[in-house]
Parts: structure tokens; sequence; C-alpha cells
């Protein structure tokens, strides 16, 4: 059964504090389930199946193929993310307000994954890849908004930090997957986490009983269709900053992600064949990391009340790793280094999207505003391929990762300062 409900801001039950109905017990683990196949297929496919192609395609262009790759569906994300949310907020349908969008984009990414599975250039990579944004795109806007619609806000920092560690998960799950997967069947290097985020999905929908509406909704016009994309910073101030934030973190993180194999190959002097094998084993001490951070951080952050100073803590910590593996000389001391990393971004994910969800303007166009919320991280994926180009190039002597992991550092500062104006929470 789901919900059938106007839901009015009046309509929110204190018990609950959000604007849905009980769930079934199997709703938070397929919950969870769905951000670990979602992101295992995205974070798999943009961190180790295209840059794997593209270093087996062409080294000598595999950093420029991979920024221009990255750029196109960093894009093509930033526009359909938003977009879908405020559409799912707006759907009156049998099947909810959330499910059509979690089920549709999930086959459509999953007909992105084959799309690259075939791909032997850039262009037809890059269209791959912007099709697996758009279809996974669509089910995670609708995935984030329930955490407003369906997650009531006095377990929220732990539903969101355990679904933000499942992710952790799954982004070393699938470079393992990568890894063992055979160097000559580049199809499997696509199809597979394609497959896993499609079925995962597909329980969410399965399990979900969400909110139906049935009243009318007001044309749109062209004003609603940019207010998409935007909150005012003068009438949501703190919206903005903890928004600021998380685009300044994620720029940090996804600077070094993004060309973590390349690092790995033309830094560590390990051969590209076996290069993968070495990603796989940073992103485990990474996840590692966050996984010990992510739960401790998330309870005591429940417990106190408190977000700002976790935040505080993890973006020093994170410039601290990153400064070490910036000039570590082998792989155990860039390993120490990725796993101080992966902690303090543990810290920071246990509190990320609860803090977010507690400057909402309101419930209501929870989609359409988390929609906004998830550009904090897409924009990153359109900035950081601009920056990273001149960047890498800076001397002329080969990809200049110094420069990149400075430039990291300083975006992981500045994200931690952004959360100082926050007034509304602690």
């Amino acid at each position: 059964m789901m919900s059938s409900t106007s839901t009015t801001p009046s309509a929110v039950s204190p018990d609950r504090e959000v604007p849905g109905s009980p769930q079934p017990r199997v709703f938070i683990p397929l919950f969870v389930l769905s951000w670990f196949g979602t992101n295992l297929a995205l974070s798999t496919i943009g961190g180790a199946a295209i840059p794997k192609a593209f270093a087996f395609l062409d080294d000598s262009t595999k950093e420029i193929n991979l920024s221009i790759a990255t750029l196109i569906g960093g894009v093509v994300v930033m526009i359909v993310t938003p977009l879908f949310g405020r559409l799912s907020d707006r759907t009156r349908s049998r099947l909810g307000i959330r499910r059509p969008w979690i089920l549709g984009g999930a086959i459509a990414g999953l007909i992105g994954a084959i799309v690259l599975g075939f791909a032997q250039s850039l262009w037809p990579i890059a269209l791959g890849w912007a099709i697996v944004q758009i279809g996974f795109g669509a089910t995670n806007a609708a995935v984030h908004a329930l955490l407003a619609d369906q997650i009531p806000a006095r377990i929220r920092a732990r539903v969101s930090g355990i679904a933000s560690a499942s992710a952790s998960i799954g982004l070393i799950l699938g470079t393992q997957i990568i890894a063992a997967l055979p160097n000559d069947a580049q199809w499997l290097w696509f199809v597979v986490p394609g497959v896993i985020g499609a079925v995962l999905s597909a329980l969410l929908f399965l399990g979900l009983d969400d909110i139906v509406r049935v009243e009318p909704r007001p044309a749109w016009s062209w004003r609603d269709v940019l207010s998409t994309y935007w909150l005012s910073p003068r009438s949501h101030p703190d919206f903005f900053w903890a928004w600021t934030c998380r685009l300044l973190v994620t720029m940090s993180v996804f600077s070094v992600a993004t060309y973590l194999l390349f690092f790995i190959i033309d830094r560590l002097g390990i051969p590209k064949e076996t290069a993968s094998g070495v990603q796989a084993l940073a992103l485990l001490v990474f996840t590692v990391g966050g996984l010990i951070t992510n739960i401790l951080f998330g309870w005591i952050s429940d417990r106190t009340g408190r977000r700002k100073p976790v935040i505080w803590i993890s973006c020093a910590f994170s410039a601290a790793g990153l400064l070490l593996a910036m000039f570590a000389p082998d792989i155990p001391m860039f390993l120490a280094a990725i796993a101080l990393v992966g902690a303090a971004q543990g810290a920071y994910v246990s509190v990320d999207i609860a803090l977010m969800t507690e400057v909402l303007p309101h419930f209501r166009d929870a989609g359409k505003d988390l929609g906004i919320v998830a550009l904090s991280y897409q924009v990153p994926q359109f900035l950081v391929p601009m920056l990273a180009i001149p960047l890498l190039a800076i001397g002329g002597d080969g990809p200049n990762y110094t420069a990149l992991f400075a430039a990291a550092i300083v975006f992981g500062v500045l994200g931690g300062l952004a959360v100082l104006p926050i007034r509304s929470v602690r």
C-alpha cells in the first residue's frame, strides 16, 4: 500500500517528523541497498571503468580524454538531477511520487552501461556516460528525497551515515570487481556494475510505501523551471553555506578520486595492467578508515545534536592526509595517507546529508531542494575537469599531480570554513 496524501506541511505527524506514512520494516534496508547500488554503479563506472578504458585505448591522451568525458557527464547531470527532483515532487501517479523515477532511472542507467561496454573511442564513451548519469541521476534524486519524505530527523544522521558508508563499500567493491575482471573484457567492466545498480534500485521500488499525490498541481512557468536550480542565498543563508561546504569538500575529494588511477600509474610507477589492483587497495583502506569514523561520528552527532564540529575536524584531517599523499615516496606511505583521508571523509559524510536536510526551506519541495543539494555534488564533475587540465599541465613535464593535490587541499580547508556562518544548526 502507498500513502495517499496532499503532504501539506501541517500534515506532518509529530511522531514521524516527515510527511510520509509508516514504512514496512524492510524499507530502511532496501533504502540503504538502493543507495549502495546506485553509488556502486556511478563510482565504479566513472572512477574505475572509464579511466581503465582510456588507459588501454590511448595511454598518451588518457588525462585529456577522461577530463572531456567527465566534463560532459558533469554538465548533463547538473541539468537533469534538480529537474528530476522537481518533477518527482509534482508526479501524480498510482505508483507514487518517487517510485517511477527510481525504476525508470535504473533502467536508463543500465542502458547507458551497455553502450559504454561496447564503446571504443572518446565520443561513444562520453555518450554512454551521459546516459548513465541521466538514468542513475534520476534514481539518486528520488532516493535522496526519501530522506526528507520518509526518515525522521531523530535518526536521519545515523541512516544517512549508514547509507554513505554503504556507498563507500560500493566504491571499493566496484573497484575490486574491475580489478578481478579480465583486461580484454571491457563490456563486463560496465555492465556488471550497471546491473547491480539497476537490480538493487528495483528492490526499493518494490518495497517502498510511497506518497501518492492526487491534488492538481499548478501549471509550470519558465520562472518555475529556472527556480529548480536556485534558492536565494539571502532568503536561505544557512542552506547556502551548507551547500557551499558540500561543494568544496566534494571538489577536494573528487579532484583526487578522478585521477587516482593515473596517479598510481604515472607517479608511483605501477604498470597499467596491474594498476587497477593498487587502486582497489587504496580505496579499500580509504573505505575502512571511513567506515570506522562514519558510524562513530554519526552516533556522536545524533547524541549531541552537533554537526559543525564534526565537519571542522574532518576537513582538517582530510587536508593533512592529502598533504601526505601528495609527497608519498612509495605505496605504503601513500596507502597510509589515503586511509587518513578516508577516515576524515567518513566523519564528514556521517553528518553531511543530515545537515543539508535540516536547513531545507520546507518539506513539500524536498525533491526540488534536494536536487539543488545534489548539485553541490554534481557541479564538481563539471568544475574539476576544467581546472585539472591546466593544473596537470603546469611545468609541461608530464602531469603535475602536486598542483592537483594542492588545489584539493585548498578546497577542503575552505569547505570546513564554510559552515561557520550557519546559525540554525550547531
